[in-house]
Parts: structure tokens; C-alpha cells; sequence
């Protein structure tokens, strides 16, 4: 028996940190597995916003599930693991899917599926090693990833906590529509909040969330930047194809894959 676990906790390390062919299909697999849950995450709030049907739900905890305790036996260090932040976003993504009936009602479920999408940060090694332009747009996909992360759980915030107060915000779609409004100070007007508890969470989404927001923007469509510090002046961040150090004038080398990013 002993025998059988060691060879079983040996394939699954083999499957999720070795370097085989293999290793890297299952990888990029997990990957796509998670883009369609988050996807699943995102779309059944306006699909089903009485949430129904909960027989997908179920099919992800299970394949979750799975996936949970492979990472658990292919752990060095199992306990460590259970502490970790990922495994306990884990757990409570997977008993918000398993027991709906209990924990629906609770604020913060939805905002804890978006959590789910953390799981994806596990392979931007991989992505690094591999793929050459998520390598040279590391910042931009950073950002786009951080910037739908931080919309959606607002969002969720605001939809859990006004869906039965607020007459304007009758499904998570009304929801996205006032946060994406509000963070770009757009405010049209049509949906606002009544009650002191929205008002005082427009309050936080307008003094945190705009700057928070702005930034993120502003880290993807600003012009790309790769890192390469000046022996110099210690400037860190150059256009691809320059030739000086902007701030002191220094030659630098910046290494290309034989073309222009």
C-alpha cells in the first residue's frame, strides 16, 4: 500500500512540475479547464439568476475536486499546502458549488467563485518558458487579468448586497452596468443607490476603485515596456528597440528573438 502511494504521489509530481511533453499537455489543459470555468462563473449569474440548475455546478466541483487532491498528494510539503491561500480559495469555491442551498444566500459566494480565478496565476511560469508573446506582453495580460478580476468582484459586491434593495438592480447584468459607470465616472444616473449601505459602498468603489481602475487601464494601453535595468541609473523600463537609456544615455543591450517586438 505504501509502495502504491509513493508511485502515485511520484506520477503526480511528475504530471504538474516535471518538464516531459507529457507534463506540458496536462498543464495547458488545467489551463484551458480553468478559462471555461471562469467563463461558467461569469455568464450562469445572467443565464440563470435564480440559480436553478445547479448540475454544472456540480460537474466542476468534481473535476475540482480531483484536481484539489492531486495537488494535495503531489505537495512536498501536504500541510503547507492546506495552508496556502490557493488551497483554501479552493475550498470554499468548492463547497459554494456543492451545497447551494446553504450557502446561496450568503454575500460574499459569488465573490468567492471569482476567486477561482487565481488558479490560472499557477502556470505564468509555463506561459514564461514557453510562449514567447505572452513573455514580451506579460505586463498587458497582467493587467487585462487584474482589471477583469477586479471588475467582476465589485460587481458581484455590488449585485449581493443591493439585489434585493435596490429597484434598478434586478440581475448581475444591472449590476456590472452601475460598477462600470461608477469607475469611470460616468454616472449617468438611471441606477443609484437608496439605501445607506450603497451609498456608502459607491463611496469606496469612487475613492479606491477609480484610482485602482485608472491604473490598470492605463498599464494596458500605455506603450510596451520591457524590463532591463541600466547598469547605470538603475532604470528598469525601455522601449523594445532602444538603443540608450532614456533617463543617462548609456548603451544598452537588450536581447531580441531577431526581430522587432
Amino acid at each position: 500500500m505504501k509502495d502504491t502511494t509513493s508511485r502515485l504521489r511520484a506520477g503526480l509530481r511528475t504530471l504538474y512540475f516535471g518538464q516531459s511533453l507529457y507534463s506540458h499537455v496536462f498543464r495547458y489543459t488545467l489551463l484551458a479547464f480553468d478559462i471555461v470555468t471562469i467563463a461558467y462563473f461569469v455568464v450562469a449569474p445572467l443565464i440563470d439568476p435564480e440559480r436553478i440548475n445547479h448540475g454544472a455546478d456540480y460537474a466542476i466541483a468534481a473535476v475540482l475536486s480531483l484536481d484539489f487532491f492531486a495537488r494535495l498528494l503531489a505537495s512536498p510539503r501536504p500541510f503547507r499546502y492546506l495552508a496556502s491561500f490557493s488551497s483554501l480559495a479552493d475550498l470554499v469555491v468548492l463547497a459554494s458549488l456543492l451545497l447551494p442551498a446553504v450557502l446561496e444566500n450568503l454575500a460574499f459566494l459569488r465573490v468567492v467563485r471569482m476567486l477561482r480565478l487565481m488558479r490560472s496565476y499557477h502556470l505564468l511560469k509555463e506561459l514564461r518558458e514557453h510562449v514567447g508573446w505572452f513573455r514580451r506582453n506579460e505586463d498587458i495580460v497582467q493587467s487585462t487579468i487584474n482589471l477583469f478580476v477586479f471588475v467582476f468582484v465589485v460587481t458581484a459586491l455590488v449585485f449581493v448586497v443591493e439585489n434585493d434593495r435596490n429597484p434598478g438592480i434586478n440581475n448581475y447584468l444591472d449590476a456590472l452596468y452601475f460598477t462600470v459607470t461608477t469607475l469611470t465616472t460616468t454616472g449617468f444616473g438611471d441606477i443609484t443607490m437608496t439605501d445607506t449601505t450603497g451609498r456608502l459602498m459607491t463611496v469606496l468603489i469612487m475613492i479606491f476603485g477609480v484610482a485602482l481602475f485608472l491604473r490598470l487601464v492605463q498599464t494596458i494601453f500605455r506603450p510596451a515596456k520591457v524590463q532591463v535595468a541600466c547598469p547605470d541609473c538603475g532604470l528598469n523600463r525601455h522601449d523594445p528597440d532602444a538603443v540608450h537609456c532614456k533617463h543617462c544615455g548609456r548603451v544598452l543591450n537588450i536581447a531580441t528573438e531577431g526581430e522587432w517586438l
